[in-house]
């Protein structure tokens, strides 16, 4: 477009280039107006991303760039490799769809905080370890951003309730990832509990117990690109060790997690996904189990959490043993468990929902018009996009950081009786343990200075 300069132009060479600009055509990109499927700049919700390993580049980023109603805009991670690679990621699939085949536009930072100051960015991503989500949930909500948080969502009870309460005091759109509540297997499976095709329930079957510990590993040299002190951030000053952080491109989910300054093991880590069908499917997302019964005890053979009404959910290795469970009539003992799953057993039969893919039932009726086969990707696709839709018309996404919270608070109560060794009472509207000072002092971790939730 010509460039019109008043002050040097004489009055008759000012109405020519008017003239001009009033004739000559004006081509604007259809993406710019919104036209043919596009949306329109003005209409994108614009994204951070915190942290970018597995999850954050595998799962998140590498969708989120898909989508046409949201625009990255910067990624952070204190990891150099991840960093790089993931702005890269962004500016490739956003150079891609533009006519110019150039896109030089998504910023990259080591600091949180640098991206939180950013006031052109509505919402972010944080899939960190747990040590950081809490401190990065809060902080996101009171710097006005929309957040999506990977699970677990905390390193601690009073973390998770931390974020409840500065998402709600901010007004903030939070989805957590656990995104199998966007499943259509997961979804058929919890209404059939919730409705009573199973009858009254009566156990209910998950796999995966194991826990974090205290471990003390030998000093290895920091890696060049690897800002160690941010790694760490909130969580105790321990020596770099690489069985923490796998410096580059991440080859697993949560290396961290076996150590307890930085995770909770499998319950947190994985066995957090079957608990949250558990509250799901018995409509306890406001609620939650009443005692936690480890195995040291001798009360049985393994970790078991008590429902109000009487519901017990085992916690059990991949299959049911008939010499330690009580095994359902038709199930076949030789069948594995599904990971992130369960067997719902009620008065009137049994339900087996997973990842595996597969959705099956005694009697076989009660799913014979199910959903086809698992596929998490469409549901992760499904759960991502329920969150944008979310942030644009302010209503609460399908896993709601209460909810999340409290299916993450779930697999801390198993934890801490682990840790404890005894049977606990948990009180869920005070959310605290009854009579146990020492299991009440779990609930919550002292912070590294200056983070806080």
């Amino acid at each position: 477009m010509p460039r019109i300069d008043q002050r040097g132009a004489n009055r008759r060479a000012f109405l020519r280039e008017l003239g001009a600009l009033a004739v000559a055509p004006w081509v604007v990109p259809a993406a710019a107006l919104g036209r043919d499927g596009h949306v329109a700049p003005s209409n994108r919700i614009t994204l951070g991303f915190i942290g970018v390993g597995f999850m954050g580049q595998r799962h998140h980023l590498s969708r989120f760039v898909e989508y046409p109603e949201a625009q990255v805009l910067a990624v952070c991670d204190v990891d150099r490799w991840r960093r790089e690679h993931a702005q890269a990621t962004v500016e490739t699939a956003y150079a891609a769809q533009r006519t110019a085949g150039t896109y030089r536009a998504c910023a990259a930072c080591n600091d949180l905080r640098e991206l939180l100051a950013r006031e052109d960015i509505d919402a972010v991503v944080i899939a960190t370890g747990e040590r950081w989500h809490g401190p990065a949930t809060v902080l996101a909500a009171e710097a006005g951003k929309d957040i999506f948080v990977e699970k677990p969502t905390s390193l601690t009870i009073d973390e998770s309730l931390a974020m409840v309460q500065a998402v709600r005091r901010c007004g903030r759109v939070c989805q957590t990832g656990l995104y199998q509540r966007s499943a259509e297997e997961f979804q058929l499976a919890c209404r059939l509990v919730r409705e009573g095709a199973l009858g009254k329930i009566e156990r209910i079957y998950v796999i995966m117990s194991g826990t974090s510990s205290e471990v003390e590993l030998p000093a290895e040299a920091v890696p060049d690109g690897l800002d160690w002190e941010l790694w760490l951030g909130p969580a105790p000053w321990r020596p770099f060790n690489k069985r923490f952080h796998q410096y580059g491109e991440s080859k697993s989910v949560v290396p961290w997690s076996f150590c307890r300054d930085f995770g909770g093991g499998s319950l947190t880590s994985n066995t957090v996904h079957a608990f949250d069908v558990v509250q799901w499917a018995l409509g306890m997302d406001e609620s939650g189990p009443v005692e936690i019964v480890p195995p040291e005890t001798g009360l049985y053979p393994d970790l078991t959490f008590k429902y109000p009404g009487g519901v017990l959910v085992h916690v059990v290795d991949q299959r049911l043993d008939p010499s330690k469970h009580v095994v359902p009539n038709g199930w076949d003992e030789l069948t594995s468990i599904q990971n992130f799953g369960g067997v719902f057993v009620g008065e009137r039969g049994w339900l087996h929902v997973g990842r595996s893919g597969y959705l099956t039932a005694n009697p076989s009726e009660l799913v014979a018009n199910g959903p086809g086969p698992y596929d998490r990707f469409v549901a992760l696709r499904r759960h991502q996009r329920d969150w944008l839709e979310a942030i644009r018309t302010r209503r609460r996404p399908s896993c709601d950081v209460a909810v999340g919270c409290q299916s993450t608070i779930v697999a801390h109560l198993g934890c801490i009786a682990r840790w404890t060794g005894r049977s606990l009472t948990w009180d869920p509207a005070g959310q605290q343990f009854l009579g146990d000072e020492e299991a009440n002092r779990l609930r919550r971790r002292a912070l590294r200075q200056p983070w806080r939730v």
